[in-house]
This record gives structure tokens, C-alpha cells and sequence, in this order.
């Protein structure tokens, strides 16, 4: 394990490389990315099972406007690999998603899950330890009661600064398919776990029951057509939450309409083209992430082959559509054999709503800005990082002459992808995981 720091340049912001934490072992895939409400934590979960933690240093006093850094803070094995000997599966210990709760004292607190169970991590720090107790020696050892002849009056000494982990809350034994997503709601007392048939709600306090608010299985799960691949709340209203689903739609529900949320409020689908109708159509149009906008007025979608932003107020189509690698169409049946057309990619608002962000294959990602329809490749990779170098934007080639700067489709890389991003809620700073190797790009500061 490395770490290294490079300046870069890109889209209409001057950013610089603070961090490269760089992997080899295939358990340290990062399998998620997510900021803290304040963006002073980053929680990175892996396939392994563990979650790191880091923290970003306070501003210099000799340098007031010198952004800090982001260092490692904590580091705790989250999930273990089980084995479910009912069904006889192995349940993997891979972090599928974490979601960080609002601080509401010195700790922090996060949610994270694995195919099947939700665990609360509280994490906090320790620098001072009492000493002089009474009915333990200074090893922690029980003392005899007849030697004790003086009573002693304990005292708190300080230590080296010590983070703890510590599971508060499990959730367990409430899903019977993999948990794809978790959210918590605003109100900040209940969240909800979503799986390929139906969507729970949790409270935060109890760990031995859950309410069902969405079940889409069918009675004869042959005639069983999609599946839910994300879900939602709302980022203001506490009754409000979205499901996407493999058939390209999202269903926008009212826990107040119903207590069962299998009638949605609203219905948001683009019709199809039947000019562009193939037999890939079902597979690309699946979305594998939703995303409300901060302000909770739009909803951004990632299906395979682009990114769709809608307004909750027009159901009928898209407000902007946002082609994120057009070029791989005339590739769908190669990429269909090694089943990357199967790849979940993730999208992420900035703090403004203004830009959108997403990954692609080869180790770029993907920028779109909404007010001036600019739109940017950039790569996340150390090969072609060195030390004050610019972070200059890719072009891929399709067919005919290539120019010297461009790579052509042909000789891209699917097995480097970047399917995890997040942003940082009120800075351009962002976080990339490109496979094993984590990238924190922020403005750099001249």
C-alpha cells in the first residue's frame, strides 16, 4: 500500500490529485464511496469487508487558505463471510453500500451492508484513560479484597489519541435476495433496505423487526418480468422515497397514500424507440442508480449507456439525457460475452446541482455541466500521473483516423472501470474509485 500526492487540472475548475491510495489485492476492490453530510469524513467499504475511514486535516494556521488533505482515520472490518446453511450459500462479506447519519455529538456514526444484514458503526476517539481504580491493579487485574487497605480516588490521565470502532445496531434475518441499497430518511430516526424484490423499513433504535413498505414479488416468480435495482428518500420529505427498477423505469411512492407502497404516486419512463429496438435494448435500459438532486426538485438517473436527469413534476420524458460512452453501442455484443454490460455504474450530483458525474471504462469518468452543456472525459490512473502534471481530458476514437492525443475504442480497457464516485456536499472535491485504487481530486489552490 502507497500513497502519493500529484497536482492535476480539470473540467472549468482548477483541482489537484490530494490523494492516491493504491491497492493490489483483490479483496481491497472498492466496492463503495460516500462523504459525510459535512464532507470532513470519506468512508471507502471493499470487497473484503472492511471500511476506511479518512479524515480531512485542518486548515494551516501558517497556510489560513490551504485546503487540508484527506488521511486515513480509521480502519475496521465491517462484515465477515457467513454461510446461510438453510439455503446452503456463502454470504460474501463485500460492502455493498454505506450511508453516513447526520453527527449529532463527538462521534460519528454510519450504516453499512452486505448482501444481507445492516450493521451501525459508531466511531469515535478516546485520549484520556482513568487510572487508580480501586479493585484492579494498573495490568487490569482483579485485586484481592483483603489486601485493599486504602481507598484511592481515580484520576484521568491523557493518552494517545485512539479511534474505536464499535457495532451499535445489527439488522439482520429481514432479506431473503442481496440488499442493493440503503438510505436514510430524513426525519433521521428510520431507514429503509432495498433488495431485488422488496423494499424495509428500519428504525434506528430497533434491530428484531422491519415493515415491509414495498414487496414486488410475484405469486409464481415465473411470471416474475423486473426487479428493483436502487431506492430512495426523498432529501426533505420524510414520506417520500423513489425505487428504480431493470425495466428503465422509477416509481416515485407516498408512505402517507398507503402503508404497503406497491401503488406508486408517480411513474417516470421514456418511451421507447422502436427504431433502436435490439435484442440489448432490456439489458441497457436497466438503471443501476437514482439519485435525488440536493435540493429534492430533480431525479438523475444511470442506465448503461447514459445518465438522465427529470423533473419530478414531468413523468412523461427525461429533462436531459447526458451520453456517457455512445461509442460502446457497436460493442454490446463483446461486451455482453464478458458480461461487463451487467456493470452497475453509480452517478453523483455536485453541491449546486449544476454538474453530474459518472464513471465509464479504462479508468475514465465522466463530467456533464447542466448550465453550459460542456461535458468532459477525464482519467483516473497513475501511469500517466506525475508530480505537477495536468489531468488533461481523453477523447475516444470511433473508426477512420485517430489523432494523436485520442485512444481508440478498440484498444480500451473494460476490466479498469470506475462504477463508484461521490462529491463532496459543498466543495469541488471528489472522490473516484478506479477497481482497487482510491483518487481524491479537489481545487487546487494557487
Amino acid at each position: 500500500m502507497k500513497i502519493f500526492k500529484i497536482d492535476h487540472l480539470f473540467f472549468h475548475c482548477n483541482f489537484q490529485m490530494s490523494l492516491a491510495l493504491l491497492c493490489s489485492v483483490a479483496a481491497d476492490i472498492i466496492s463503495t464511496v460516500e462523504f459525510n453530510s459535512t464532507g470532513e469524513l470519506l468512508a471507502t467499504g471493499d470487497k473484503g469487508g472492511r471500511v476506511v475511514v479518512f479524515q480531512r486535516e485542518q486548515e494551516s494556521k501558517n497556510q489560513p487558505h490551504r485546503r487540508g488533505e484527506y488521511n486515513v482515520y480509521s480502519t475496521f472490518q465491517s462484515h465477515e463471510p457467513e454461510f446461510d446453511y438453510l439455503k446452503s450459500l456463502e454470504i460474501e462479506e463485500k460492502i455493498n453500500k454505506i450511508r453516513w447519519l447526520p453527527q449529532q455529538n463527538a462521534a460519528y456514526f454510519l450504516l453499512s451492508t452486505n448482501d444481507k444484514t445492516v450493521k451501525l458503526w459508531k466511531i469515535s476517539e478516546r485520549d484520556k484513560r482513568p487510572e487508580g481504580y480501586n479493585l484492579k491493579d494498573e495490568d487490569g487485574r482483579i485485586r484481592d479484597p483483603a489486601t485493599i487497605t486504602t481507598l484511592r480516588v481515580p484520576v484521568v490521565r491523557p493518552m494517545d489519541l485512539m479511534v474505536e470502532a464499535t457495532p451499535r445496531r445489527v439488522f439482520s434475518n429481514a432479506h431473503t435476495y442481496h440488499i442493493n441499497s440503503i438510505s436514510v430518511n430524513s426525519d433521521y430516526e428510520t431507514f429503509m433496505s432495498t433488495d431485488d424484490l422488496r423494499i424495509n423499513l428500519w428504525n434506528l433504535e430497533i434491530t428484531n423487526r422491519s415493515f415491509n413498505i414495498v414487496d414486488i414479488k410475484p405469486a409464481n416468480m415465473e411470471e416474475l418480468t423486473e426487479v428493483i435495482t436502487a431506492a430512495e428518500f426523498h432529501p426533505h420529505q420524510c414520506n417520500t422515497f423513489v425505487y428504480s427498477s431493470s425495466k428503465g423505469s422509477i416509481r416515485l411512492c407516498d408512505m402517507r397514500a398507503s402503508a404497503l407502497c406497491d401503488n406508486h404516486s408517480k411513474f417516470f419512463e421514456e418511451p421507447e424507440d422502436p427504431s433502436n429496438r435490439s435484442f440489448f435494448s432490456e439489458i441497457i435500459s436497466s438503471i443501476s442508480d437514482v439519485k435525488f438532486s440536493h435540493s429534492g426538485r430533480y431525479l438523475m438517473t444511470r442506465d448503461y449507456l447514459t445518465v438522465k436527469v427529470w423533473d419530478l413534476n414531468m413523468e412523461s420524458q427525461p429533462l436531459e439525457t447526458y451520453q456517457v460512452h455512445d461509442y460502446l453501442r457497436s460493442k454490446l455484443c463483446s461486451l455482453y460475452e464478458n458480461d461487463c454490460i451487467f456493470d452497475k455504474f453509480e452517478c453523483v450530483w455536485n453541491g449546486s446541482d449544476s454538474v453530474i458525474m459518472t464513471g465509464s471504462y479504462n479508468n475514465f469518468f465522466r463530467m456533464f455541466d447542466r448550465n453550459t452543456k460542456r461535458d468532459v472525459t477525464l482519467e483516473a490512473s497513475r501511469e500517466n500521473s506525475k508530480p505537477r502534471a495536468i489531468l488533461k481530458p481523453r477523447k475516444v476514437c470511433v473508426g477512420g483516423k485517430r489523432r494523436k492525443d485520442e485512444i481508440s475504442v478498440d484498444s480500451l480497457d473494460f476490466s479498469k472501470k470506475i462504477l463508484h464516485t461521490a462529491w463532496h456536499p459543498y466543495e469541488n472535491i471528489i472522490a473516484v474509485a478506479a477497481t482497487n485504487n482510491l483518487y481524491i481530486f479537489q481545487d487546487k489552490v494557487n
